[in-house]
């Protein structure tokens, strides 16, 4: 079987969130599982591919609208993903420092069209289609209603919504950028007066996945104006938790910590990065130390943060360190608050692979109060090194954080503001002074399998159940 993962991220070739976490892990475990699983996705000009070869396997030519524009498929020369990996290249478009940007109709959309023109000239045609998030949104439609690609009609396409929020709008009159179609068809591409990507990509997929079964149901009821058209597309819907690669995020041979730990050692190896932590950010390491890793926006509750963050180290002997970047005008409130609460708090503005990998293995607590959560990786992340997670009561962080209160081993609360975020703190500092259980729990925690295995094997029979209707 024979599946074809199309992304705008993936890890560790361009990263911006936890898609590229998921497109970068998803096809190695279901390659381990037996499958053919491929990544396709654009050439950036970032430091992986700055520091990688490439060998070119496709040159064509694609049409967006009156403009014509050559492409290239690429693939990186002695390099092993545990999944081939193809890179689109369009020079004037994709071949950026950034990612993301102002005009990612025009690049997205270029990416797309190039991606079909590739496929429809291999030999062997993939058995299923698998999209994520709405820079990939228009290719399930564009299989099964533009003349060009008729010989994909057949292939079975399956979507993920990663993050509901971002849906890829642009305006109708850019409709001529898509490949002609059946005007019959246009009602697949509109939603509320505009293009919508994500909306074309719920109508016209196979299949539509979340990234876990709670914010599947979350969606019906709040989705950025898409709840009306989720709900009545619900029964080829389905939430799949994602998992996490064991293999990059393991305690016991990550290169990127002080101290290497197991569950055997693992209270003297989250000590050894403590210290390291607290001596590289002028923390003091006997107090509980509480982290977050993310980006800085409201989704995040990062707007939250600053009067959080007096109250909390106002009146608690604890120590916080954050790593994100985002919203400006928050990053210079967090860094005013270093030089009002030395050896308490500290912040790294922007983002540091290593560095997060460190904090997960040093942190005593991880900070979570996402207003958005459709899946959550960080708790997971830190489950495997032993710390403990603190989230609002979401999406997948409902799904994988049990509270301490009801035989688990976090700390959630429903009310996500600073008063109730304040008040799980609290509860952890408390938790924290009882050593014998904060080392049980640790332990317990580090043994949870968050692993890929059984997702993959999820969406392995989600397609095997497509493919024979096919």
């Amino acid at each position: 079987m024979k599946i074809i993962h199309i992304s705008a991220e993936c890890y560790p070739i361009a990263k911006v969130g936890g898609l590229a976490d998921v497109v970068g892990a998803l096809p190695k475990y279901q390659n381990s599982a037996g499958t053919s699983s491929q990544v396709v996705m654009p050439f950036y000009k970032n430091k992986f591919t700055q520091a990688h070869k490439f060998k070119t396997v496709y040159e064509g030519h694609l049409k967006m609208g009156n403009e014509s524009l050559s492409f290239k498929i690429l693939i990186p020369e002695k390099e092993n993903l545990g999944f081939e990996i193809y890179l689109v290249d369009i020079p004037e478009l994709l071949f950026k420092e950034y990612v993301y940007s102002e005009d990612d109709t025009e690049r997205f959309l270029a990416f797309q069209i190039a991606v079909l023109d590739w496929i429809i000239q291999n030999k062997q045609l993939p058995d299923v289609i698998h999209c994520h998030d709405h820079h990939t949104g228009l290719i399930p439609f564009m299989m099964s209603h533009i003349n060009k690609y008729k010989k994909l009609k057949n292939i079975p396409s399956v979507f993920t919504i990663h993050n509901a929020q971002y849906q890829g709008w642009f305006s109708h009159d850019k409709i001529d950028l898509i490949p002609t179609f059946p005007l019959s068809h246009i009602g697949l591409l509109d939603w509320d007066n505009s293009i919508n990507p994500l909306a074309t990509a719920i109508k016209s997929a196979w299949q539509v996945t979340t990234v876990s079964p709670s914010y599947m149901e979350e969606l019906k009821v709040k989705a950025n104006g898409l709840e009306s058209l989720i709900s009545s597309e619900s029964q080829k819907c389905s939430g799949i938790l994602n998992g996490i690669d064991t293999k990059v995020w393991d305690p016991e041979t990550d290169d990127m910590i002080a101290s290497k730990y197991g569950i055997s050692n693992c209270d003297s190896g989250k000590q050894a990065s403590k210290d390291w932590l607290c001596d590289k950010f002028g923390l003091e390491p006997e107090k509980p130390l509480f982290v977050f890793i993310g980006r800085l926006v409201e989704e995040k509750g990062a707007d939250l943060f600053y009067e959080l963050f007096e109250m909390a180290l106002k009146n608690l002997d604890i120590s916080i360190l954050l790593l994100g970047s985002g919203n400006k005008t928050l990053e210079e409130q967090l860094k005013k608050l270093t030089s009002k609460y030395p050896k308490k708090y500290n912040a790294f503005i922007g983002y540091d692979e290593v560095l997060s990998h460190e904090m997960y293995a040093g942190a005593d607590f991880l900070l979570m109060p996402s207003r958005v959560e459709p899946c959550g990786l960080n708790q997971m992340y830190s489950i495997r090194y032993g710390t403990i997670p603190i989230a609002n009561k979401i999406g997948g962080l409902k799904d994988t954080v049990v509270d301490i209160s009801e035989g688990g081993f976090g700390f959630l609360h429903t009310d996500n503001t600073v008063t109730g975020i304040y008040k799980s703190i609290k509860r952890a500092t408390q938790f924290y002074s009882d050593s014998s259980k904060l080392k049980e729990t640790r332990k317990m925690i580090m043994q949870i399998d968050h692993s890929w295995d059984a997702s993959a094997e999820k969406y392995i029979n989600l397609y095997k159940s497509l493919i024979q209707y096919s």
